[in-house]
C-alpha cells in the first residue's frame, strides 16, 4: 500500500469519526456502537465492490484505498497501548486503591470466570480442543463498559460504583490479553488440555514481569521529565514514547505481558507525575493524551468494524448455535460475579452495596468491541494456528461482538430507563424546585440591572419583566407545594455541597500554584471520600471521613516501625513533612468555606442548617489545629518554615499576575515579559523545594528544650544526641508493662504518657522521663505506662544513663525527687557518687 492511499484512508476515517460523535448524540446510542455500525457498512461495501466487476473500472489509487491491509499488529502495537495508557493516566488511582478488592474481582476475577465458563460451555458442542475453547473464552471475556460508565455519570450514579466500573475497564483488558497469550501458546504448540502446572509456570511471569517492567520504565521516564521542567512539549514527547517502548520490550524481549506493563506504567506516572511536574505541564500532558486516546479509541473501533464482513464471510447455521451458547455462557459468568462474588464482598465490607438495578445495568452494559475483534484477527493471521481453529475463532468472536453492540448497545438506555435509574432521587427532585426558585430570584435582580445598563426601551423591559415574573411565580408555587425536606436531609445536602466547594478550592489553589502538586491528588482523594461517605451517612460520616483524612494511615505506621526497628528514618521524615504541608493546606481551605455557607448554602437551606454547618466546619478546624499544634510540639520551627514557604509561593503568584496584566495591556514587551517569567520560574523552583525534616537536628533541638540538659556544654549535648534513640509511638501503645524490668530510660520530647498504678493514674508530659526507678533498683515494675497521644520519645540505655547520671547534677536531683514522690529509696550503689557541683 502506498503512502497516498494510506493518507487518503486516514483522512476518510477521521471524517467518519467526526460525523459519528454528533450522530450518536442525536440517536442517543453509544459512540462505539455508531462507529461499529458505520465501520461494518464501509467494510461490507468495500468487500462487495472488490468482488464485483466494478473494481476493474476504478482508479488504481481508489482500488488500493479499498484494499487497506488491516493487521492485528496495528491494533496491538499502535492503538491499544495508547488507549490503555491514557485510561491508566486519567483514573483516580489513589481512590482506586481504596477499592482494589472489588475492582480486581470485577476485572481479573470476571475474566477468569468468563473464560472458564465459556470454555466449558463450548467444549461439548464443538470438535475444537479444550485449549481452543478456552482461547475463545479469553478473547470474548474482555468487556468495554465505557457506554455504561458514561450513562452512570449522566444519571448521577454513586461515584464509588462508577469508579469500580472504570477500574474494571482498565484491568479487564490486561487480564484478558494475558490469558489470551497464555492459551494461544498451547494452541500453537498443539497442547489440547493445558494443566494447572503449566499455568503456574507461565502465567506468574506474564503478570509479575509486566508489573516490574512498567514500574521501572515509568520511574525512569518521570525522572527524565523532571530534568526539563520548563519544556512541556518535550515532556509530552517523552511520555508518548513510554507506552510503546514498554509494550515492545515486554512482548519482544522479555516474553511477558505488554498490556500489564503499559497499564502499570500509566498508573505509576499517574501517581508520581503530579509531584515531579509543574501544574501547567501536568495539565497540558493530560489534555494531549485525552486527544490521542480519543483518536486511538475511535480508530481501533472503526478499523475493527471494517473486518466484520471479512471475518463473518463463511457463517454457517451451526455457528449461530455456538454463538448462542457463548452469549448464554457469558451472561451466566457475569451473573456469577454480580450476584455471587460482589454481594459476598459487600457482606465482608470490602465492596459497596450495589443495588440490583445497578447490577442489571452493569451486566447488560458489558459490551464487547475492538479488543475482542483485534484478538480474533491475531489468531486468524497466526500461521501456527490450525485453519479450523482460525475459522471458528473469527466467526464466533465476531458474532458475539455484533450481538453485544447491536442488541445490548442499542437497548442499553431503554434498559436503564426501565430499571428506573434515569429518574432523580426523591430528595433531589424536591430540592430542584427550591433551587430553581432561588436561582430565578437572583436572575431577576441581575437582568434588571443589565437592561438598565444597556438602556433598552422601557416597553421591552416591562413586557419581559412581566413574562419573567410569571415564570418566577410558577417556580415559587412549585417550591411551596413540593414535599418538605427534613433538616437532617438538608444538612446532608449542605455538607455534600460544602465538600464539593472544598474540592473546587483545592483545584483552584493548585492552578494558582499555591498548593504543591505533590499533595493535590491526595487532598482530592480525601475530599472524594468525604463526599461519598456524607451522601451515605450524613453528618456522622462527614465527621468520620474528616477525622480519617487527618489520621496517619497504615503507611505512616509502617514507616514508624521501620524507623524504630531498622533505624531508617527517610520514609518517616518524608511522610511527616508531607503531613505538615497537608495540614497547613487543609486549614487554609476550611477557613474559606464559612463564606460559602453564608453566600450560597444559607439561601437554599435556611439559617438553622447554615448554623449547623458552621458548627461542623468549626469542629474540623479545631481538629486540624490540634493536629498542627501536635506537630509543632514534636518538630519546633518546622511548621513556621512551611508557612513561610506558602507565603513566598503566594507572593510569586501575585507578582506573576501583575506581569500578565502589564503584558496584556501592552505596557511591556514580550521579551521583557518572558524574561520576568523565567526569573519567577527559577524562584518558584527554589520555593517548591520542601525543607528537609532531619530527625537528628530535631533531636538536638529537643535536648536544648529539656530543663535537665540546659547546663550541658555543646560537645556533651552532641554526644548525648548521638547516644539517644528516637521512638515515635501512637496513642494506646504500651511502653512499659507491669512485672517488667526496664533496660532503658525514656525522655518525653513531645506528647504525653499515662502511668497506672493500683487504680491511680498519673500523667507525664514533655520534659519528663520515666523508667529510671526500675532500671536503678532492678525491681520489676508495679505500674503500667502507655501513650495517650502521639509521642516522640528519646531513650537511653542503662550504661549510658548511669554514666550521664554521674555527670549531670540536674538529672541526679530530678531522679532523687521522683523517687521520693513514689516512696522509693535509692541506695548509693544504685546512684553511684553524686556529680560535683560546678
Amino acid at each position: 500500500m502506498d503512502i497516498i492511499a494510506l493518507v487518503g484512508a486516514l483522512a476518510v476515517l477521521f471524517i467518519v469519526i467526526g460525523v459519528s460523535e454528533p450522530l450518536s448524540e442525536r440517536l442517543r446510542l453509544p459512540f462505539t456502537v455508531i462507529l461499529a455500525i458505520v465501520g461494518a457498512v464501509i467494510g461490507a461495501l468495500a468487500l462487495y465492490v472488490l468482488s464485483s466487476d466494478v473494481a476493474s473500472a476504478l482508479n488504481p489509487v481508489m482500488r488500493r484505498f479499498l484494499e487497506i491491509p488491516i493487521r492485528s499488529n496495528v491494533f496491538l502495537y499502535v492503538l491499544l497501548p495508547t488507549l490503555l495508557f491514557q485510561v491508566a493516566l486519567m483514573v483516580n488511582a489513589r481512590r482506586m486503591l481504596d477499592d482494589w478488592v472489588p475492582i480486581l474481582v470485577m476485572a481479573v476475577g470476571a475474566v477468569i470466570v468468563a473464560t472458564i465458563v465459556i470454555g466449558y460451555a463450548l467444549s461439548p458442542f464443538t470438535t475444537l480442543s479444550f485449549a481452543a475453547c478456552l482461547l475463545i473464552g479469553a478473547i470474548v471475556s474482555t468487556t468495554d463498559p465505557s457506554a455504561v460508565v458514561s450513562i452512570f455519570r449522566n444519571i448521577a450514579a454513586p461515584q464509588r460504583l462508577t469508579r469500580i466500573v472504570e477500574g474494571e475497564s482498565l484491568l479487564n483488558d490486561a487480564a484478558a490479553i494475558a490469558l489470551f497469550g497464555f492459551f494461544l501458546t498451547f494452541v500453537m504448540s498443539g497442547v489440547p488440555d493445558p494443566s494447572l502446572q503449566d499455568a503456574l509456570v507461565i502465567f506468574p511471569w506474564l503478570v509479575l514481569g509486566g508489573i516490574g517492567l512498567g514500574l521501572i520504565l515509568a520511574r525512569v521516564t518521570v525522572a527524565l521529565m523532571a530534568l526539563i521542567p520548563t519544556f512541556p512539549r518535550a515532556q509530552v514527547s517523552i511520555s508518548v514514547a513510554l507506552p510503546y517502548l514498554t509494550y515492545i520490550i515486554a512482548e519482544q524481549f522479555l516474553a511477558t505481558s505488554g498490556v500489564i506493563a503499559v497499564v502499570v506504567a500509566g498508573l505509576t506516572l499517574n501517581l508520581t507525575g503530579p509531584g515531579r511536574l509543574t501544574p501547567m505541564s501536568w495539565t497540558y500532558l493530560r489534555e494531549v493524551w485525552e486527544v490521542l486516546a480519543y483518536w486511538a479509541g475511535a480508530l481501533i473501533f472503526i478499523l475493527a468494524a471494517l473486518l466484520i464482513p471479512r471475518l463473518m464471510g463463511d457463517l454457517r447455521l451451526s455457528d449461530l448455535f455456538l454463538i448462542c451458547i457463548i452469549i448464554l455462557a457469558a451472561f451466566v459468568a457475569r451473573a456469577i460475579i454480580l450476584w455471587g462474588m460482589l454481594p459476598a464482598l459487600s457482606l465482608m465490607r470490602l465492596s459497596p452495596q450495589v443495588e440490583p438495578a445497578y447490577r442489571a445495568a452493569i451486566m447488560w452494559g458489558g459490551l464487547r468491541g475492538a479488543v475482542t475483534l483485534a484478538l480474533a484477527l491475531a489468531v486468524t493471521e497466526n500461521a501456527l494456528v490450525p485453519p479450523a481453529i482460525k475459522r471458528e475463532v473469527g466467526i464466533l468472536a465476531t458474532g458475539f461482538t455484533l450481538f453485544t453492540l447491536l442488541v445490548q448497545g442499542t437497548t442499553l438506555r431503554w434498559v436503564i430507563a426501565r430499571l428506573g435509574l434515569d429518574r432523580l432521587p426523591r430528595l433531589d427532585q424536591a430540592l430542584s424546585h427550591q433551587v430553581i426558585a432561588v436561582a430565578l430570584q437572583n436572575v431577576r435582580e441581575e437582568i434588571a440591572e443589565t437592561a438598565r445598563d444597556f438602556k433598552l426601551p422601557q416597553e421591552v423591559i416591562r413586557s419581559e419583566a412581566k413574562r419573567f415574573a410569571e415564570r418566577l411565580d410558577s417556580a415559587v408555587e412549585l417550591a411551596e407545594a413540593a414535599e418538605a425536606i427534613p433538616d437532617r436531609d438538608r444538612i446532608t445536602l449542605g455538607l455534600v455541597a460544602l465538600a464539593g466547594r472544598e474540592r473546587d478550592l483545592i483545584i483552584e489553589n493548585f492552578r494558582q500554584q499555591l498548593f504543591s502538586a505533590r499533595l493535590v491528588d491526595r487532598m482530592l482523594s480525601d475530599v472524594d471520600r468525604l463526599i461519598e461517605q456524607t451522601r451515605g451517612g450524613g453528618r456522622n460520616e462527614y465527621r468520620a471521613a474528616g477525622r480519617r483524612a487527618l489520621g496517619y494511615g497504615g503507611w505512616y505506621r509502617l514507616a514508624v516501625v521501620v524507623h524504630n526497628r531498622l533505624r531508617w528514618s527517610l520514609p518517616l521524615e518524608r511522610m511527616t513533612a508531607e503531613r505538615f504541608e497537608l495540614l497547613l493546606n487543609q486549614r487554609l481551605i476550611l477557613g474559606e468555606l464559612h463564606g460559602y455557607i453564608n453566600s450560597k448554602i444559607r439561601r437554599i437551606h435556611g439559617r438553622r442548617v447554615a448554623e449547623l454547618l458552621h458548627e461542623l466546619l468549626r469542629r474540623r478546624e479545631e481538629e486540624t489545629d490540634n493536629a498542627i499544634e501536635g506537630l509543632r510540639l514534636q518538630y519546633p520551627g518546622y511548621a513556621e518554615e512551611m508557612e513561610r514557604r506558602f507565603i513566598r509561593r503566594a507572593s510569586i503568584r501575585l507578582e506573576e499576575r501583575e506581569y500578565e496584566t502589564l503584558f496584556g495591556d501592552g505596557l511591556i514587551s514580550r521579551e521583557l515579559y518572558t524574561t520576568l517569567r523565567n526569573r519567577l520560574t527559577e524562584r518558584r523552583t527554589r520555593v517548591e523545594a520542601r525543607p528537609a525534616l532531619d530527625f537528628a537536628l530535631q533531636k538536638d533541638a529537643f535536648l536544648r528544650s529539656f530543663p535537665l540538659f540546659e547546663g550541658m556544654h555543646d560537645d556533651q549535648r552532641r554526644q548525648l544526641a548521638r547516644a539517644l534513640r528516637t521512638h515515635h509511638v501512637e496513642p494506646g501503645t504500651v511502653l512499659l508493662r507491669k512485672g517488667e524490668v526496664p533496660h532503658c530510660v525514656y525522655f518525653i520530647a513531645s506528647g504525653a504518657v499515662e502511668m497506672e498504678r493500683k487504680g491511680q493514674k498519673m500523667r507525664l508530659g514533655r520534659g519528663e522521663f520515666f523508667g529510671h526507678i526500675g532500671l536503678l533498683t532492678r525491681q520489676p515494675r508495679r505500674a503500667m505506662i502507655s501513650a495517650i497521644s502521639h509521642c516522640t520519645l528519646l531513650s537511653l540505655d542503662e550504661t549510658r544513663f548511669k554514666r550521664l547520671l554521674t555527670r549531670n547534677r540536674s538529672l541526679y536531683d530530678a531522679v532523687l525527687h521522683s523517687a521520693e514522690l513514689r516512696g522509693v529509696t535509692l541506695d548509693n550503689a544504685a546512684l553511684s557518687d553524686p556529680p560535683k557541683l560546678p
